[in-house]
C-alpha cells in the first residue's frame, strides 16, 4: 500500500512539472508575437529618420513626432477611389518601395492575411489580402516605383493604386476597364484627336477599324506595352510608351 502511495505521489509531481513546462514553452512561443504586435502598434519612422523634418520638402511646415501620425494628421488617407492625383501617397511610397529602399509593407500597414489590410493607427480595413496577393502587390509596387512601364509613368504623375483600381485592393486576376482609363485620359474623341498622325490620319490607334477595344490590349500597366496594330501592320512605325527599349 505504501509503495502504491509513493508511486501515486511521484506521478502527481511529474504531471505538475510537465504542466508548468508546457506553460513556460507556450509563453516563450507567444512572446515574439506579443513583441511584434507591440512594435506594430505604432509605426515609428525614427529607425531611419531621427528627425522627420530633415527629409521634408523645402517650404514644408515643421512636424512633431516621428510616427505615422506626424504625416496622417494632415495627409488623411484617401480611400474614396476617385481618379485624382495624390502627391503625398505617391512620394512616400516611391521613397520606400523602390529597388534601393525596400521597406516592408507592414512597417506602416496592418495586415492579417486573408482578413484585413489597413494603416497602423488608422481605423478600418481597405479589404483583405492573402499571402499570394500581398506578394504580388509588393512586386507591383516595386515596378510602379522604378520600372520602364507605364505604371512608373503614373507614379511620376502622382497616381497610386486606387486612382486606377478604385476602392478595391488589386488582386492577381484584376484588370482596369476603359472607363477607368478615360476618366483621366478621355473623352475618347479627344484622345483620338490627340493621337491623330499628321500623315495617314487613318492610322490612328485610338480611332481604327477595330472599333472600341480594351485599352489594356496595347497598354500594360505592370508589364511591357505593345501596339496591337503592329501584329498585322508590321510596316507601320508606331511608338508606344511603356516599352523596355
Amino acid at each position: 500500500m505504501k509503495k502504491i502511495y509513493l508511486i501515486l505521489c511521484a506521478t502527481i509531481v511529474l504531471l505538475s512539472l510537465l504542466y508548468h513546462l508546457a506553460g513556460d514553452r507556450a509563453a516563450e512561443a507567444a512572446q515574439p508575437a506579443k513583441t511584434a504586435a507591440k512594435k506594430s502598434a505604432k509605426a515609428s519612422c525614427n529607425t531611419c529618420h531621427p528627425d522627420l523634418n530633415v527629409v521634408l520638402p523645402q517650404g514644408h511646415s515643421r512636424v512633431k513626432g516621428n510616427d505615422l501620425t506626424a504625416c496622417t494628421t494632415c495627409h488623411i488617407p484617401d480611400i474614396s477611389g476617385k481618379a485624382k492625383k495624390n502627391a503625398f501617397s505617391s512620394k512616400i511610397h516611391r521613397a520606400h518601395v523602390g529597388p534601393k529602399n525596400r521597406v516592408d509593407c507592414t512597417t506602416c500597414h496592418s495586415w492579417v492575411p486573408g482578413k484585413s489590410f489597413g494603416l497602423i493607427g488608422y481605423k478600418g480595413s481597405w479589404g483583405s489580402l492573402s499571402k499570394d496577393d500581398m506578394s504580388l502587390m509588393q512586386k507591383i509596387f516595386t515596378s510602379w516605383a522604378s520600372s520602364n512601364f507605364i505604371d512608373n509613368l503614373h507614379a511620376q504623375g502622382g497616381i497610386v493604386c486606387n486612382q486606377c483600381h478604385g476602392k478595391r485592393l488589386p488582386k492577381i486576376d484584376d484588370t482596369v476597364g476603359n472607363s477607368d482609363c478615360l476618366t483621366c485620359h478621355g473623352p475618347q474623341d479627344q484622345l483620338a484627336k490627340k493621337t491623330e498622325p499628321e500623315d495617314f490620319k487613318d492610322r490612328n490607334p485610338h480611332k481604327s477599324h477595330l472599333g472600341d477595344i480594351n485599352c489594356t490590349v496595347c497598354h500594360q500597366a505592370h508589364g511591357e506595352s505593345k501596339a496591337y496594330c503592329l501584329d498585322c501592320h508590321n510596316n507601320f512605325k508606331m511608338n508606344i510608351r511603356g516599352t523596355i527599349n
